[in-house]
């Protein structure tokens, strides 16, 4: 009898076909809906095909297992909930700020039905989709107008393009910033279609750098708040009111784009161990034109920017035909303004951005010891609960270390990690020291169970 190995094509003939692959997968597990399994099929026997084709010894055998396994995986949403276990609170690569409960509970709302997004409701007639959230900011900061886009980079590129766009914009160079995602300020500037102006240097700038500076074709003075790093030592800088007093003194506007845009008092910053953070409304009382900051940070809502201040220059923003493509959609404005509503109604602790900022070390300690049993009733590694160190991040207060605690995991910690991140709800841990550790500040109570059943029995 003629070995079978010595020909491919003997191989070849012996690989499943796809429905046959595909019946014996689903008779494994069902969970996946069929186009996925039959796809996954289809790529296993593909797979099968160039190996035999590769190596004549290879064998045609494909696990349905396998391929269910895989079905799973093609059918798991790309975007999908997290665990935040990196001590990092507004972390950018997993989603920034998560919602207050009264902000999803108004997502839903607005999605699942027709709303007054462009509406009037007492006139019977069209509205303006930036009139929802204006009342709300003007009332927190203290503006005369507001309005909404869909990024802080947006808001400062319409901005600049409605207030100075095709003339000079004078910027200090230690505030030529960029912020995550080669969002550089020179570069936001230029696609504004306005023209740097740099005075200073790094470390000092005087007011008398931005008078000198000052010329025909002069358009704006901007400053940016250095929202990810710190400059020590030698320094010096112009604050707001000095820089606003000089712009309105030869007729141009200020703006100032605050970044993170904090809305805690310095007494509550303070309390909870955070640097000292210049808070919205203390901006817009220096007497600058515009201020500009995001949503989805320090404010704790959703992805938006913000831009608040004097009614001339937002009602020059709001005009430019630029507004049209940078708007928010119903789902950002619902979001926004029930997070806005907390905060005027005293309810601020409600948003988790807060939350964690202003969390207490000993129920932090608490909620390590609490997830410690729980991993390790569930016969799960062997852990340790040890202090920690979690960071504010999202490009927000870079000098602010707030004391936490951590649930330490014993064993290899890359092959921890992988798992981890594996799971079904997936657990981003930090890995430093050879160690995996799980903080808990960025951690809600209701997402224990979801570390302890990602680590499983161990």
């Amino acid at each position: 009898m003629a070995d079978i190995t010595a020909d491919p094509a003997n191989w070849l003939r012996a690989l499943p076909a796809v429905h046959e692959l595909v019946d014996a997968a689903l008779a494994v597990d069902g969970a996946a809906p069929r186009w996925a399994v039959v796809e996954a099929a289809r790529a296993a026997i593909a797979a099968r095909r160039a190996a035999i084709l590769a190596d004549a010894g290879a064998s045609a055998t494909i696990e349905p297992a396998a391929v269910a396994a895989a079905a799973r995986a093609l059918a798991t949403p790309p975007l999908r909930r997290v665990v935040n276990c990196t001590g990092v609170i507004v972390h950018t690569n997993l989603g920034r700020a998560p919602l207050a409960p009264a902000a999803i509970a108004a997502v839903v709302e607005v999605a699942a039905s027709a709303s007054n997004l462009e509406y009037d409701l007492a006139a019977g007639a069209r509205g303006s989709r930036h009139a929802h959230a204006a009342a709300l900011l003007c009332a927190l900061t203290g503006a005369e107008a507001a309005c909404v886009v869909n990024n802080n980079a947006a808001a400062t590129v319409l901005a600049l393009a409605a207030l100075a766009g095709g003339r000079e914009v004078i910027v200090s160079r230690g505030e030529l910033v960029e912020i995550g995602g080669a969002f550089r300020i020179p570069d936001i500037l230029a696609l504004s279609g306005a023209t740097l102006r740099e005075v200073g240097t790094t470390n000092k700038t005087r007011l008398a750098d931005y008078e000198r500076a000052i010329g025909e074709r002069t358009g704006m003075l901007l400053k940016v708040h250095r929202s990810n790093f710190a400059i020590v030592g030698f320094t010096a800088e112009v604050g707001e009111a000095e820089l606003a007093a000089l712009a309105h003194g030869r007729g141009l506007p200020a703006m100032v784009d605050l970044g993170s845009g904090c809305m805690l008092d310095r007494a509550r910053q303070h309390a909870a161990g955070l640097p000292a953070e210049p808070t919205v409304a203390e901006v817009v009382a220096s007497g600058v034109d515009v201020v500009c900051f995001s949503g989805d940070k320090l404010l704790g809502g959703p992805q938006a920017g913000i831009l608040v201040g004097r009614a001339a220059a937002i009602a020059a923003i709001r005009s430019h035909p630029l507004m049209r493509a940078l708007r928010p959609d119903k789902l950002t404005l619902a979001a926004l303004c029930a997070t806005l509503a907390l905060y005027r109604d005293g309810r601020d602790r409600e948003v988790p951005v807060v939350a964690r900022l202003e969390a207490d070390p000993a129920a932090l300690r608490a909620r390590a010891d609490a997830l410690a049993a729980a991993i390790a009733a569930a016969g799960g590694p062997a852990v340790t609960v040890e202090p920690s160190v979690a960071t504010v991040g999202g490009g927000a207060m870079p000098t602010a270390s707030l004391a936490s605690w951590a649930v330490v995991v014993a064993g290899p910690a890359d092959a921890l990690d992988a798992r981890l991140r594996a799971a079904a709800v997936p657990v981003i841990a930090r890995v430093a020291d050879g160690r995996v550790w799980l903080d808990v500040r960025a951690l809600g109570d209701d997402e224990l169970a979801w570390v302890v059943a990602a680590l499983g029995k161990g």
